[in-house]
């Protein structure tokens, strides 16, 4: 039986499964790596400990399986940003990870400089130290020699994925996606490859980044010495465009929620950069359509989703399971009049309000654990609904159907609730596993173990949930909440 090894490099720990034709998972193995937290709001971690983390998790998902896969797919943490020599593969400084905020002066005098509309336009992000640009500069700027070498073409920058890919093929491949090459803000959306003027500005030497090569198609061949034989690398893409593909996201107006610690939202909007707006209050980014090529979506995110569970939890001590809530949201038939807005760490897309702080309002002497329980879980869906507006509102492309996942979309009443807010349908997958298999399908179609993405998608299996008339969502007064809680902020 033909399989696909699906390489999942995230933020605190790498995953690695091996899916076979129909889906389901014939190996998997998981592993953490140390977080390095060197001052206040700097992170980093080990390039060479992520690399032997992912080579074991690996080797151990095709042990479980008894059998090679045909291909390998890798997805992995955005932004994060890793500097080598391009001789010996030795790391010259440690990763700088998505989450690091040390250049957060220096992108606020960008931003000063420069204006918002400058870099919408050219890469639809935001001048943030989330992207990958000014870490790549600061390294440039900090590490003693390290400009002088990457002029010279020694030293190279790479995100994850181009890291894993230098390794598995003991140096010979050198690239990215567009994917994650538009996760960088050194890549013109428009073009579709890395922008000259961007280069200049953060002084970053072309010849130092990776090729561009599409989400699909075979980039290189794995050095023998991993697996015993040569196996293709024919799949990359950032986490949450693998899992928009591992959705069968791949028309305008298809969207996918992650709900996870916080909920992320992605809808194509297809191949005309029109259509992708001016991204007020989300951000434009590149996804894949059905063939690997680049597309556009819309990604929004919201900070707080299942962690408001967590604080129902472990905070205020309100439930002792999350698999409770279900339970306790059903048993009431309403929320009370109550409203929570869980901007326990700021308000992100669509109002990206840092000051805003967790508000619930409704409260009376009637209010009761299962109130507050429900409009928790009302919260994620309207906050999901939020996003939606905007971007429809921005694209012009309606939404016509979410898919869902994440450990919250195991909650049937949520995607319920979730369907009946934005009126469309919510479909949530046998195969939760989302990111790596839209890795994974990815590197199959490119080989031929799907002879197309619509062949890997009818191997998936979904529940529907449709949409009902419901007197219990009221998104006005949900508006009113929020209102309330940005007026607090801002005054």
């Amino acid at each position: 039986m033909k399989s696909v090894l699906a390489l999942d490099q995230g933020t605190t720990g790498s995953t690695a499964l091996v899916f076979a034709v129909d889906g389901s998972i014939l190996g998997r193995s998981y592993q953490e790596f140390t977080q390095h937290f060197p001052q206040p709001g700097w992170v980093e971690h080990d390039p060479e400990e992520i690399w032997a983390v992912t080579l074991n998790t690996a080797r151990e998902a095709v042990r479980q399986a008894g059998d090679l896969p045909a291909a390998i797919g890798i997805t992995n943490q955005r932004e994060t940003v890793v500097v080598w020599d391009r001789q010996t593969g030795e790391p010259l400084h440690r990763a700088i990870v998505w989450q690091d905020r040390r250049t957060a002066d220096r992108c606020r005098s960008l931003q000063e400089e420069f204006g918002d509309a400058f870099i919408r336009g050219k890469t639809g992000l935001l001048w943030d130290p989330y992207f990958s640009a000014s870490k790549i500069e600061w390294l440039l700027s900090h590490v003693p020699g390290l400009r002088s070498r990457a002029e010279a073409g020694q030293a190279v920058f790479g995100t994850i994925d181009s890291w894993l890919v230098y390794q598995l093929t003991a140096g010979q491949v050198f690239v990215t996606d567009h994917t994650n090459a538009s996760r960088t803000l050194l890549y013109g959306i428009d073009q579709f490859g890395w922008d000259d003027e961007l280069l200049e500005i953060f002084g970053v030497p072309r010849d130092c980044l990776p090729a561009v090569r599409n989400s699909s198609e075979v980039v290189g061949i794995t050095d023998p010495e991993h697996f015993g034989r040569g196996i293709p690398i024919s799949g990359m893409a950032g986490d949450q465009q693998a899992a928009l593909f591992g959705q069968a996201c791949w028309d305008p107006g298809q969207a996918k929620c992650t709900y996870g610690t916080g909920a992320f939202l992605l809808m194509n909007v297809g191949r005309g950069r029109d259509a992708a707006g001016t991204g007020q209050g989300v951000v434009t980014t590149v996804a894949c359509d059905g063939a690997g090529q680049p597309t556009y979506a819309l990604e929004g995110s919201v900070f707080i989703a299942g962690a408001a569970i967590q604080w129902l939890r472990d905070g205020l001590k309100l439930i002792r399971d999350a698999a409770e809530t279900e339970q306790l949201a059903q048993s009431v038939a309403n929320s009370g009049g109550v409203y929570f807005v869980p901007a326990l760490t700021g308000l992100g897309a669509p109002h990206w309000e840092a000051e805003a702080r967790g508000t619930i309002v409704g409260l009376t002497r009637g209010t009761c654990t299962e109130h507050l329980v429900r409009a928790t879980l009302e919260s994620m869906a309207y906050s999901t609904k939020d996003v939606v507006v905007a971007m429809e509102r921005d694209s012009g492309v309606p939404l016509g159907l979410l898919r869902a996942d994440g450990g919250a979309a195991k909650n049937n009443w949520l995607m319920q609730f979730q369907a009946d807010v934005l009126g469309v349908q919510v479909a949530r997958p046998r195969v939760v596993e989302t990111t790596a298999l839209g890795a994974a399908g990815l590197a199959g179609v490119a080989v031929g173990v799907w002879q197309s993405a619509e062949e890997f998608a009818r191997e998936q299996v979904y529940e529907v949930f449709e949409p009902r008339p419901s007197d219990t969502v009221d998104y006005a007064e949900w508006q009113r909440a929020v209102a309330a809680a940005l007026q607090w902020a801002r005054s």
